[in-house]
């Protein structure tokens, strides 16, 4: 995938490749990391890579959730705000057992199910918020099916952005040497592929 999303036509495909694009920058933030790097965290932060694709994975599921059980509250979300914190905690944690690979596939097919919604959903489908959440709106009833997929965009933005800073105190790298590495892009005097030797000068 270029480092930028492609020309569209629609509104619909605008959205589509804008979250494809947010969700590949986890594949080349990862792009290289062993298991031990992948849950390490060298920040000021808790957070590490691993813990943040788990995160995103998860984040994705609960919101695509909503917008497939809509105009109705999904199961979860019927649940109290009490019952939910654990799952909260324990989605930023890459733990011992699991593999930055296993983390990835379960990303990926998320990533799937998500792009699905997005090309087959009702965009002025309305999505109820739920009521108890202490950081969702109380003043307005429902989302659209629109502003969710752009809350998506937001969410995966954010949060690769922080994997961004996470995989450049592990090792130094940086998106686009991580990209052009993962798609094996040609080296340049500008530009060296991560894992590739420099262009001589």
């Amino acid at each position: 995938m270029p480092a930028l999303p492609p020309p569209v036509g629609d509104e619909r495909e605008g959205l589509r490749e804008y979250v494809a694009a947010q969700q590949y920058a986890f594949h080349a933030v990862a792009f290289g990391l062993t298991d031990e790097q992948a849950r390490s965290t060298p920040s000021v932060s808790a957070l590490s890579i691993g813990g943040l694709i788990k995160h995103v994975t998860n984040c994705q599921r609960g919101w695509m959730a909503r917008v497939a059980a809509a105009p109705e509250l999904t199961e979860s979300d019927r649940r109290p705000m009490e019952d939910q914190q654990a799952d909260y905690q324990s989605e930023f944690v890459m733990r011992d057992d699991e593999t930055l690979a296993g983390i990835l596939a379960r990303f990926d097919e998320q990533n799937a199910e998500t792009i699905r919604l997005i090309e087959t959903a009702d965009l002025n489908a309305a999505v109820p918020i739920p009521p108890h959440v202490p950081w969702f709106p109380k003043d307005v009833s429902a989302w659209s099916v629109r502003w969710v997929i752009l809350h998506m965009i937001e969410e995966l933005a954010r949060h690769a952005g922080q994997a961004d800073i996470i995989r450049e105190t592990i090792d130094g790298a940086t998106l686009y040497e991580l990209l052009a590495g993962l798609e094996d892009w040609e080296p340049t005097p500008w530009l060296t592929p991560w894992g590739k030797e420099p262009v001589a000068g």
